[in-house]
Parts: C-alpha cells; structure tokens; sequence
C-alpha cells in the first residue's frame, strides 16, 4: 500500500513540475514573439520539451513522449539555425503548449486509458503541422529512426467513446399540451405561432399518441404534441420564455443543436477551477434553466422513495439525460470536469513548492524553540519566577517568529500568475481583432499560495470583460483621439493589511445611461431615482446582467461579473468599480494577506470578545456617552478636523445592558475610507487563527470566522469591509 502511495505521490510531482516547467514554456513563447532572436527564450522552450518527455518516460506516459519528441526535432532545428522562427510557427508552438496540458490533464484523469478520438485527430494534425516546418530528410529520419510514426499514427487506437451526436444545427423542442389547455382559453397554435417570430420553424411533426378512438375523445380536451426542430440564435432560456404564459399547462423540452454542444462542453471546461454541482455547472453555461433543474429534482425526491430504483438512476445528471432536458455529452463534460476539479484539488492540497531558504529559516526557529523549551523546564523546577516569566517571554517571541516564519512559506509572488495572462490577453485580442498590450505592476507582491490558485478565474473574466467590452478596435479607438493599441494593466500592492489587484484598461469606459436603462428595464432602480456612480455600478454584479448588444462566446451573456463577486467574497474580499465615459474603467480587488492566521485587535462589546484585523486599525480614541447620545443629522465625530462616520457596535448588536459611560472608537480604514466603531473596551493586541464558521452562520455577513481564547472562550472576528458597508448604507 505504502509503494502505491508513494509512486502516486512522485506522479503529483511530475505533474506539478511540467506544468510550472509549461507555464515558463508560455512566458519564454511570448517573449520570442516580439524578438524572434531570443537565443534564452529559445533554449528555455527547449529545456520544457526535453525534460517533459524524459520525465513522461518513466510512467509510460506514451503520447506525451512521442509528442514532445517531435516538437523536439523542430527545437533543435531552431537552435541550428535551420528553422527560421516566425510568426506561424510561434502559433503553432502555443497551440503544441496547450496540447501538452491537454495531454497531462488526461493522464492525471483518466488513469491509463487511451485519448479520446478528438485528441487523438488533434495529435495527428499538430504532428503534420510540426512535420512541415522540418527539412524532409531530418522528418523522415528522425521519425521512422525512433519507430515513433507508427506509435503516431496507429489508426487502431481505441476510443473513448464521447463522439458527439450527429444532427443538425436546430434546437429540437419536444412539446406535449396538458388536456385542459383548451378549458384554459389557451391556444397551442399561437405559442408557436410566437416561437416562430424568434428564429425559423424549420420541422414540425404532430404527435397523435395520446389521442383515444372514437367516443372516448371529448372535443374540448387537447391530445396533441409537437416535436420541431427550430434555427435560432436565442438561447435557451428565451425559448423556455416563450411558453412562459402556458408553464403549467404543457411539458416542453429543449435539446441544442449540435453546434451548440460543442460550445456548451468548451463553456464547461472554461469554468472556474472549484466544485461545482452538475446543476450548477449546467445553470452556469446555459444548457439547463432553473425550472428545469427544480423538475429534475422534484423527480429525484419521488424516485428517492421507490425501492426499485438503482443508485446511478437517482442522480440529477442521469435524470436530466433521462427526462432530455440535456444531451448525454454535455454531462458527459461536466461530470469530467467535476472529477478533474477534485482530482486537481486534491493535488493542490498535497504539493506546494517551498523556498528552501525560507525552510531553512523555519527549522533553525524550530530548534531555537527546542532549545528554548528545555530551558523553561529546567527553570520550572528551580522556581525563578523571574527567569520563568523572561523564558516565556522568550518562547512567546519565538512562536511569534515561527508563526510569522511558517506563514511566509505560503507566501508566493502575484506574478507568476499575472504572467500567465499575457496568453489569455493575445489570444482574445487577436480573435477580436484588437491590438491590446497587457502591463504588469507589482509582481512582486507575495500573496498566500491558496488565494492565488483561487484568485486566478476571476481575474481571467475581469481581463476577458476588458477585452472585449472596454478596449475598442484600432479603427474606434483612432477616431476617439487615442492610440490605435489599448492596454491593460495589473497591479498589485498592499494597503491596510490587504492586498490590492487592479485591473484596468483605457478603453471607453462604462456607459451610465445604458447601466441605468438596463437596471431600469429589469425592475431594479425606477426612472425618477437618482443614484451615486458606485450604487449603479452595483448593478452590474447583478445574476443576469448585461449592456451587450450581442452575445460573443467571450462575454456579453450576463453570467460572470455576479460569480466574480461571490467568488471573492467567498475568500473574505471585496470588489470595487471605478470608471469614466472615455476615460476606462478600473475594477479593484481587495483580499486578506491570508486565509489562516492575522494579527488581530480584540475589543469587547457587552460580555462578548471580537477581533478586527490590526492592519485596518489606524488609532483608537475615548469619547463621551453624552457627546455620541447628541449626535443629530447623522453618526458622525469630529477626529481633530475630519469628519469620520462611526457606528456604535451595541446598537447593531442590538445590545441593551451595562452601557459604559466612556466608550471607545477604534479607528479603522479600508478601501482608502476610514470610519469609527464605537465599542465598550480595548484589550489589545491578539495573534487570531482563523476558524470556519458553520453553515447556520452564513447569513451573518459581518463575520468572516472566529477564534479560540486562551480561556477556551469564543472571539468572533469582523469582517471589516462588510460593517464598513453598513455604515454606508
């Protein structure tokens, strides 16, 4: 067992290696982009590819060897001088590169078995495409001389299994009208009749199979279906809309046409790397709406309660395939996504790379605390109160440097993540027909390990959002006076115990009357209501918001911007939007150095002990009962000239005993604002370990987790931005 567990832990390695080893491949393909002579770019893509493919050699990984070998020949070539590099074999090379993470994400997944024959095709492809570039002479030796083009192109490999389904490119929709539709005053006809004026019927058939003989029908009671194959550009969900009115009174389904499968299962693999229910996933890229999924499980609680019913039959999934809600593929897509999501988790959690300097610091503390703790034991026994309370405040300091030791060990650069987004910032710019420069600030910004792996998909839609909404093309951006290329910038620094990651770009900026009428048109604001930029820029966090004029497969469907939000709440941050008509638009990110210890500032409310993050605590003052009690026109103090809104704590804890006649104001500042919290007391300083809280607190936005007290009492900690908020509001 012990062998087994250990040989899955050197493959984890390998993987984590190739794809740090594929990430600097990316950076190193880019930079030879601009300078085609970069002799260190160039043998860094060549290190990446031979110390891929020998490592692939010790687990049998086949495909990736005899990949990475040919992609070898042309390396070495290029080295030589006898391959010129340009812009086509650039291209060709970052397609090779995400094939090679294609090729890692199958072996990790899938356990030894065969590529799919979509991989396989693409294998095939990218070979002759890399064959091409090759001198005849060197690709026929090299090839044949390493028996590598019969392992190339075997067309007897097995596949998977997961082709797609043949059809055409119509929505099929699958229509049965309850009996009473026609006592309803309700006609079928004219809700196709309306479907019709959303795209083009291009197939109707009438199903006749409920329909009894003779004197058994009764004239006004309906038996008719309909199965249609429609052509339209709508989604899904508009098409669901369009038998809104008659819900109830008939069953619809709705099956996407094939090409918009494909689309569906590459939405799927763009989703954020996190775990996701399959309903989830499917409501996300808009393959399955919200009546369906409440369908599915209404259908899965009654056929919880039979007996006769297998496992497998119970899951949504498999209910949604069964009742056609989705086609096969699509689950198929997701439930592979799932898996990979945990697999890549679990992977995550295993490995991380350590600074051996920053290593070699924690083992020396370690041994100064040995040391430091043999020294107080001794002292123990002899009863020097004195030389006890110095070695304790000995070993205090030394827990204090280890933790602060052991905590840096998480700590990694910003950087290689933003450097990432160069590919993501080509790539897009490119398909819109774009010229967009990305610039990177503050790279160097260390930021713990676990948030960077979490941070990374939302900055990808914030970045995509700027691509394609913000930034114009040359042509526009020319007629508005300003350069034909746009940029975006990534910028990361700290700020009150925070860190800070802007995205920004200098395109057009955010239109208000357009965010305004939108808001309007969904209920959201009334016409006459006048509203500050950051309440209207709130709306676009909202599910199912969206200016765009057309859906593009980057953006524009109003599923994104209200997930980034959440996603970055979810880790105890906050989001902010700043823009101007011309001038661009910024988004701003605030996140805690860390998700697992912070110094904290404890205070006491009534009988109870909260902490707030010491790095947002600026100075803490006294002030009168009766001065707060006189307030009038608003809580607000004058802090020797400046204004500071403040909020008393018992208040909102809704408090009503033992009110101190002298409270205190702890001075906080978040987002570059301050503001006061009026609490009973201080006690000082408190190094917090942040613990979870339970699901029944999760409506209790204020609290981002708690701490154990030395007395085994419990401290709640607050979460800054959110009473900041509230006192806003």
């Amino acid at each position: 067992m012990s062998d087994i567990n250990s040989e899955q832990t050197v493959k984890n390695i390998y993987f984590t290696e190739s794809r740090e080893l594929l990430d600097s491949m990316e950076i190193s393909l880019l930079s030879l982009e601009k300078d085609n002579r970069d002799e260190e770019s160039i043998n860094a893509i060549f290190r990446t590819a031979h110390t891929i493919k020998g490592n692939s050699g010790m687990f049998g990984f086949g495909r990736i060897g005899d990949f990475t070998h040919v992609l070898e020949n042309i390396l070495v070539c290029v080295r030589n001088g006898t391959i010129e590099i340009n812009s086509e074999m650039i291209e060709l090379l970052l397609e090779c590169h995400d094939f090679i993470q294609i090729l890692l994400n199958h072996y990790e997944s899938e356990n030894g078995l065969p590529l799919d024959q979509e991989s396989e095709n693409l294998f095939k492809e990218l070979i002759t495409r890399l064959n091409t570039f090759l001198p005849v002479s060197d690709s026929k030796a090299e090839i044949a001389g390493d028996g590598i083009k019969y392992g190339i192109f075997d067309d007897e490999v097995p596949v998977s299994g997961n082709e797609m389904l043949v059809g055409n490119d119509c929505w099929h929709i699958s229509l049965r009208f309850r009996n009473n539709v026609f006592k309803d005053g309700l006609d079928p006809y004219s809700f196709i009749s309306y479907l019709s004026e959303k795209g083009e019927i291009q197939n109707i058939k009438t199903v006749y199979e409920d329909m009894p003989f003779g004197d058994a029908m009764i004239a006004d009671l309906c038996y008719l279906g309909f199965e249609m194959d429609f052509r339209s550009t709508i989604s899904k969900k508009e098409i669901e809309n369009v038998f809104d009115f008659i819900i109830n009174d008939c069953d619809v389904r709705i099956l996407p046409p094939n090409t918009c499968i494909k689309d569906y299962v590459k939405l799927i693999e763009e989703l954020p790397e996190k775990p996701m229910r399959i309903g989830e996933m499917l409501l996300e890229i808009g393959s399955l709406t919200q009546s369906e999924l409440e369908k599915a499980l209404e259908l899965q609680s009654e056929m919880s309660g039979s007996n006769d019913k297998a496992p497998e039959e119970l899951l949504v999934g498999n209910i949604l395939v069964e009742e056609k809600m989705i086609q096969k593929n699509i689950l198929d897509a997701a439930l592979t996504k799932q898996e990979n999501v945990k697999k890549r988790e679990e992977s995550n959690r295993k490995l991380i790379r350590i600074d051996a300097d920053k290593l070699d610091q924690l083992i020396n503390l370690i041994g100064e605390l040995v040391i430091t703790g043999s020294n107080v034991k001794q002292i123990t026994e002899s009863e020097d109160k004195i030389g006890i309370a110095k070695a304790v405040t000995d070993m205090s300091k030394l827990i204090e440097e280890i933790r602060g030791s052991t905590m840096g060990i998480r700590m990694v650069p910003i950087g290689e993540t933003f450097n990432r987004f160069e590919r993501v910032v080509r790539d897009l710019s490119r398909e819109k027909g774009k010229r967009i420069e990305l610039k990177i600030i503050g790279g160097e910004t260390e930021l713990d390990k676990t948030l960077i792996d979490k941070i990374s998909d939302p900055l990808i839609h914030l970045i995509r959002n700027s691509v394609d909404h913000g930034i114009g093309t040359p042509a526009e951006r020319e007629k508005a006076g300003k350069s034909s290329s746009g940029t975006i910038t990534l910028n990361a620094y700290h700020e009150t115990g925070s860190i800070v990651i802007e995205v920004s770009d200098d395109g057009e900026g955010l239109d208000r009357d357009k965010i305004f009428s939108k808001a309007i048109e969904q209920g959201l604001v009334k016409p006459d209501q006048v509203l500050t930029d950051y309440e209207l820029y709130q709306f676009i966090f909202q599910p199912g918001f969206s200016t765009a004029k057309e859906v593009s497969n980057i953006s524009g469907r109003g599923v994104g911007m209200d997930v980034v939000k959440k996603n970055i709440e979810s880790l105890r941050g906050n989001v902010f939007l700043e823009s101007g008509m011309g001038k661009g638009t910024t988004v701003r990110v605030h996140l805690p150095l860390t998700l697992a210890i912070i110094d904290g500032f404890m205070v006491k409310i009534a009988d109870s002990f909260y902490v707030l993050p010491l790095d947002m605590v600026t100075e803490c003052t006294d002030i009168n009962k009766d001065e707060l009690d006189s307030k009038e026109g608003g809580n607000y103090i004058n802090l020797r000239g400046e204004v500071l809104p403040f909020m008393k704590m018992r208040e909102f804890f809704r408090e009503t005993s033992g009110e101190p006649d002298k409270p205190k104001v702890v001075v906080v500042e978040y987002s570059r604002k301050k503001f006061g919290l009026v609490v009973d007391d201080l006690i000082g300083e408190f190094q917090t370990v942040i613990k979870p809280m339970g699901k029944i607190f999760g409506k209790l936005q204020w609290l981002s987790g708690s701490t154990i007290l030395g007395t085994g009492e419990v401290a709640y900690i607050l979460d800054v931005p959110k009473l900041i908020q509230n006192v806003r509001d």
